[in-house]
């Protein structure tokens, strides 16, 4: 039997309750969790709520020794210290994604949202990549391991489009990706200080991930290395402000980030992608990435999956039963998730990192692919803010 691990979540938000779902679901052994905020107080209730014993403050589960990895659900302004101090005390860490943002380091606690959204983007690319490259190091000086939490990379729909592709004799032409909400779970996503950007960012991240990792593969089984991107060229915008003064159901007040933003990505072989995140999409979210080869094509569809459609006359026909994320009230057709967790891949996700952990194998997401991300969406903000194509 293989032993049990023992994790400790840093944070209390949205993702920390997926992490507990999906951390309770590993096989292979069992999983002890320990849920840390920079509150205890918060810690402590989270720990209630979802039946754990232990809760404690950050500091608390960095100095437990039993402790094999620091999961980390916090805002991305916290990502770096965090994860240098986890490695300093000889644990792994699982760092969610964006790997590093740019939230005004170098300005001073006391710098404005406005203030750090003004900033040249060329010098945000350099802090942010900087910020990843140390963690990187910082993982690896430690002999831990540093897992980037893509979940993209362990969809069911992605895994076995990349298995298939892998028996091809086929290359990728072209990618097509998209993360589309009506929204954000968090405050923090409306503010540069802690989010580092806006759609771009957060759920552009996750098709550019999953493109990356696959010219990745793709660049070992062809050519013994991994086909890297050249240059983005890249459109943001607030696009709520087309809504003024008329009704609207979807997020307002962006704060200075953006709520849409796109970015062609240009690869080494002539290959090209396109990614873009939005936050103007109503009736649930929608996760989807189209790949099209020399000799195959293939659509991938996290969410909505459409195993299952439901209709529902009115609001409360099913009661306060969870449909999927961001759907709303669950009035006329819609397509409840029969397990989110799997089809969005955060089940693989952390059923990943627990093998690599137990088997001693290298991260199938390391540090270097979300230090890649981190550099092709800081570039595409620069190629945003000046007009051109920006090479990597």
């Amino acid at each position: 039997m293989k032993r049990r691990l023992r994790v400790g979540i840093v944070g209390t938000g949205f993702l920390a309750e997926t992490r507990v779902r999906c951390w309770r679901r590993v096989h292979g052994g069992d999983v002890d969790l320990t849920i840390a905020a920079r509150d205890p107080g918060k810690a402590t209730d989270f720990a209630a709520r979802h039946g754990l014993a232990n809760s404690g403050s950050i500091e608390s589960v960095l100095d437990d020794d039993t402790i094999d990895l620091v999961d980390l659900c916090v805002a991305n302004r916290a990502h770096r210290e965090l994860c240098e101090r986890a490695a300093a005390r000889g644990r792994h860490v699982l760092c969610t994604k964006p790997l590093t943002a740019f939230w005004g380091q170098g300005l001073g606690e006391t710098a404005t949202a406005e203030e750090v959204a003004a900033v040249d983007r060329g010098v945000m690319f350099e802090r942010a990549t900087e910020d990843a490259e140390a963690m990187v190091e910082a993982c690896r000086s430690a002999g831990v391991r540093l897992f980037y939490g893509e979940n993209w990379i362990f969809a069911p729909s992605i895994r076995r489009a990349a298995e298939l592709a892998a028996q091809s004799d086929g290359a990728i032409l072209e990618m097509r990706g998209w993360e589309s909400h009506s929204g954000s779970h968090s405050a923090y996503a409306r503010d540069w200080r802690h989010a580092g950007g806006g759609a771009l960012l957060r759920l552009g991240s996750h098709p550019i991930g999953a493109m990356l990792w696959l010219k990745r593969l793709e660049g070992q089984r062809l050519r013994g290395r991994p086909t890297r991107p050249t240059a983005v060229s890249a459109e943001v915008a607030d696009t709520t402000t087309a809504a003024t003064g008329t009704s609207c159901a979807v997020a307002t007040g962006w704060g200075g980030v953006e709520n849409f933003g796109t970015c062609t990505i240009a690869f080494e072989d002539g290959s090209r992608a396109v990614a873009f995140g939005s936050d103007a999409m109503l009736g649930g979210m929608q996760s989807h990435l189209t790949i099209l080869a020399s000799d195959h094509r293939f659509e991938c569809s996290l969410s909505p999956v459409a195993g299952l459609r439901g209709f529902a006359p009115e609001a409360g026909t099913f009661g306060d039963a969870y449909v999927m994320e961001k759907a709303g009230a669950a009035v006329g057709w819609s397509t409840p998730m029969p397990d989110e967790d799997h089809h969005s891949g955060q089940q693989g996700l952390v059923q990943a990192v627990a093998d690599a952990i137990r088997g001693d194998l290298e991260p199938q997401a390391d540090g270097e692919l979300g230090t890649e991300v981190v550099r092709v969406a800081y570039a595409a903000y620069r190629s945003a803010a000046d007009g051109r194509r920006v090479d990597l």
